[in-house]
């Protein structure tokens, strides 16, 4: 093994082990953090309607580890009586829970626009289906018209020697 190859394998074993289970609900495995962290925006829902299904199903589960992440510095500080003024996560409770809104905000209007694009699919549908069968109809209908009135005229002309 080189020189250069070994410390990309040392980071990749870094970045392979995620915490699973009750770590993640521990911000840099301690209960409360010590100093106060940097959190961006919530996000928008303009930015969501650019992301696939996939996407948004990943960062609703990002969006859900984060709120019970929160949830459990709210309890570890109420357990051990700080204050909320020396320690509130408000901020960030508020952003994860616009994020969640807007994802099922987002997830809504497309689930809205597919059951508008199916009934007007079925719309067109029997549209179609209507004018084949209108169209169909009237040349079946003098088809059988005419097979009927010659029904008619050659039973009345067996009819008529017999009597």
């Amino acid at each position: 093994m080189s020189f250069f190859t070994r410390p990309i394998f040392n980071r990749i074993k870094q970045l392979a082990f995620r915490p699973r289970g009750v770590e993640e609900f521990f911000e840099n495995g301690k209960s409360l953090p010590t100093e106060k962290s940097w959190t961006g925006r919530a996000w928008r829902a303009s930015e969501l309607r650019l992301k696939s299904f996939d996407d948004l199903h990943k960062l609703w589960y990002v969006l859900l580890k984060e709120r019970n992440l929160l949830a459990t510095q709210k309890e570890e500080a109420r357990r051990f009586h700080i204050s909320k003024q020396y320690f509130s996560n408000k901020g960030r409770q508020v952003k994860c829970q616009k994020s969640m809104a807007r994802i099922k905000f987002v997830l809504n209007e497309r689930r809205l626009a597919w059951v508008e694009a199916t009934k007007l699919k079925r719309a067109q549908e029997a549209t179609v289906n209507k004018n084949i069968s209108t169209a169909s109809t009237p040349s079946s209908t003098s088809a059988a018209a005419s097979e009927s009135s010659s029904s008619v005229s050659s039973s009345t002309a067996t009819a008529t020697p017999t009597a």
